[in-house]
């Protein structure tokens, strides 16, 4: 890790901070130096104070039958890259520590007085002014960087082939739905709405007060915090399957889904998402280590919501070491090395949480309107009121018969009929003499021409007419 330091008018503080997990291979360690350095120099000169000096800290436990010293040692060269790179950047390195195994030491100071080669013992936890001060004001006080880790880190128990039987299971169903365009928001929900259930029942089950390393109850000291939180995790395990963990871990992959859960960084909705997201990234056993940058990501993210840079920065430095080209964990990991405040991420969260509810609300009342006017369309034909008897058969004939006497003067309209000025009469026909001929008589109350048509009327309707 590096520190800026300041210097302003005779007084020095502390500046941005830059962290970054020590590769495994040394080879690696010039270009993690320089990444480190301009990431923390150029990210202070861009807020417009540049540092006066740098210090750098190492920090690693020793390997299986490795000293503390050894570790020194063998870390000694990436002290130095660093100091390089630093200079480089004309800030110069004041002061590089090596801490591990509860000693440091200093690659600066030649003092075998000041900085014997032993190293020099750290006070143990729990035992200062500072450390009684935090757990009065309800401050936790963590493990070792192991045992922070072992919180985040994949099974290595009997239990991990169980779940890697179950990702094998659920990527076969899965997969193909998450990469077809028509299902994809489907699983998108499906994955939202179980993560959500699981959140529910991880806060549920924490409800009894007193139980430790549980959010809410601090712990006393370090040895009280590693044992809470490793009782709260094994909780969390039993309270998610395999084939849950499976189907959240495949569906978080995408990273429309994946955004969308980073959503749950505040309020009540933080702490069990913080607890969910630990617990899949412990479940991203064998083949599917790939899997957990993104349920570390979020983890990192939540942390840092929540004010924890400790956390997250060790979550995102992970799940960078899981897949180093996520650009999500390259880009928290970069703002929250330079220390920006994460409220600028939060309101875009915000913002787009509110936006996805305005249209999906817009969406409902357009297909309520829709169904609605489709009903009202349908009611005339469908109502069984006064609009239904509108359109009974009597109703139809009657309607009928008041409009044939308009019609018997329209005769054209009809193959046949006589020519438009004859209508309602007879022509007269001629006796053998040539005198006219007397006049047919007419049915009473209508023409001719319309007694006919409405008997052929009355023929086409009869039964019907019969029924009313």
């Amino acid at each position: 890790m590096l520190a800026a330091l300041h210097d302003r008018d005779g007084r020095g503080r502390f500046g941005g901070r830059a962290r970054l997990g020590i590769p495994g291979n040394a080879d690696d360690w010039a270009s993690a130096a320089r990444q480190l350095t301009e990431g923390l120099v150029k990210g202070s000169e861009r807020r417009g104070a540049l540092p006066e000096s740098i210090v750098a800290f190492l920090c690693q436990d020793p390997k299986d039958g490795e000293s503390a010293r050894e570790v020194m040692e063998r870390l000694r060269p990436l002290a130095q890259l660093l100091r390089t790179a630093c200079g480089a950047l004309d800030v110069p390195v004041i002061e590089a520590l090596c801490i591990s195994d509860g000693r440091f030491w200093s690659y600066c100071c030649p003092s075998a007085q000041c900085c014997p080669s032993d190293g020099t013992p750290m006070g143990l936890p729990g035992t200062s002014v500072l450390a009684a001060a935090a757990t009065y004001a309800g401050l936790q006080i963590r493990g070792s960087l192991r045992e922070f880790r072992a919180r985040l880190i994949p099974w290595e128990t009997a239990a991990a082939l169980e779940q890697e039987s179950a990702l094998n299971a659920v990527s076969m169903a899965l997969i193909p739905r998450i990469l077809d365009d028509e299902s994809r928001a489907v699983v998108a929900t499906e994955t939202l709405d179980l993560a959500h259930r699981v959140m529910r029942r991880f806060a549920d089950s924490t409800s009894a007060a007193g139980v430790p390393g549980v959010s809410g109850v601090p712990a006393v000291s370090g040895a009280a915090s590693v044992s809470g939180a490793l009782s709260a995790d094994l909780r969390d395990d039993e309270l998610l399957c395999h084939d849950e963990a499976a189907t959240l871990i495949l569906g978080l992959q995408d990273r429309t889904t994946r955004d969308r859960a980073a959503e749950w960084m505040e309020g009540d909705e933080a702490g069990p998402a913080l607890r969910l997201w630990r617990a899949l990234a412990r479940r991203c056993v064998g083949p599917y280590g790939e899997h957990a940058a993104a349920p570390l990501t979020l983890a990192g993210w939540v942390a840092w919501s929540s004010g924890d840079e400790l956390e997250a920065r060790e979550a995102l430095a992970m799940a960078l070491g899981a897949d180093p080209g996520y650009l999500f964990a390259r880009l928290l990991h970069q703002a929250c090395n330079e220390g920006l405040d994460p409220e600028s991420i939060r309101r875009c969260l915000r913002k787009e949480r509110v936006d996805r509810a305005g249209a999906e609300t817009i969406a409902s009342s357009a297909s309520s309107a829709s169904s609605a006017s489709s009903a009202s369309s349908a009611s005339p034909v469908d109502a069984g009121g006064a609009s239904g008897a509108a359109s009974t058969p009597s109703t139809r004939v009657a309607s009928r018969r008041r409009r044939k006497p308009r019609s018997t003067g329209s005769a054209e309209s009809r193959p046949g009929s006589r020519p438009s000025g004859t209508a309602g009469t007879r022509r007269p026909r001629s006796t053998a003499d040539g005198s006219p001929a007397p006049e047919a008589p007419t049915r009473a109350g209508d023409g001719t021409g319309g007694g006919t048509r409405s008997r052929r009327g009355a023929g086409r309707h009869g039964t019907k007419q019969g029924e009313t």
